[in-house]
């Protein structure tokens, strides 16, 4: 018991300071302030008690939240890349972020599917896994790395992949595309 407690706590900690980050990179109205808040409580709070209390729901209910903060902070954060006039290191670095949150905000939707359709994905070793291994199989996804240990087994599934996959490299073709219209076009002025 101490030792999946001592090496589950270290990615929950980890995946805490990124989101009360995140939370304090789209602070710039006080009205994001308040949405995030409303959305990152529950998730945090559902997270952290699951430790105490083991209850699969609520891991779905900090799920659920997690996707929904997740995406409000990429919508932020794109409102923000969309409206610079400039190309700057602040902008290239959000950008970078919204490409690393796509990712997060899938691995909770492969959680969310596996939890309601058990046997959706194939694990090394079987059995059901943990949020982090669907971490692990969003950003192989995303990036189109290919599969190896991590198959998606359900259409369902499969859809999801597909959809994840045409998704990253559908925001790499536009914000490198908006990115380098913006510089040029800047710097032709």
């Amino acid at each position: 018991m101490r030792t999946i407690f001592q090496y589950k706590i270290i990615p929950d900690v980890l995946l805490t300071v990124i989101f009360a980050a995140a939370i304090f990179a789209i602070s710039q109205k006080r009205m994001h302030i308040f949405i995030s808040l409303g959305l990152a409580v529950p998730m945090f709070a559902c997270t952290w008690l699951y430790y105490w209390i083991k209850n699969s729901h609520l891991l779905m209910v900090s799920q659920v939240f997690g996707t929904l903060f997740v995406g409000f902070t990429i919508g932020c954060l794109q409102k923000f890349i969309f409206n610079q006039k400039t190309v700057t290191g602040e902008v290239i670095y959000a950008a970078m972020i919204v490409y690393l949150l796509i990712a997060i905000m899938w691995s909770f939707a492969y959680s969310m599917l596996e939890f309601f359709y058990p046997g959706s994905f194939s694990f090394p070793g079987g059995g059901a896994q943990d949020f982090y291994h669907f971490l692990y199989f969003s950003y192989v996804t995303i990036t189109t790395l290919g599969y190896g240990d991590v198959l998606p087994l359900t259409q369902k599934a499969s859809s999801l992949a597909i959809l994840e996959a045409v998704t990253g490299q559908m925001y790499l073709v536009v914000a490198v595309a908006w990115l380098v219209g913006m510089h040029v076009s800047r710097r032709s002025r």
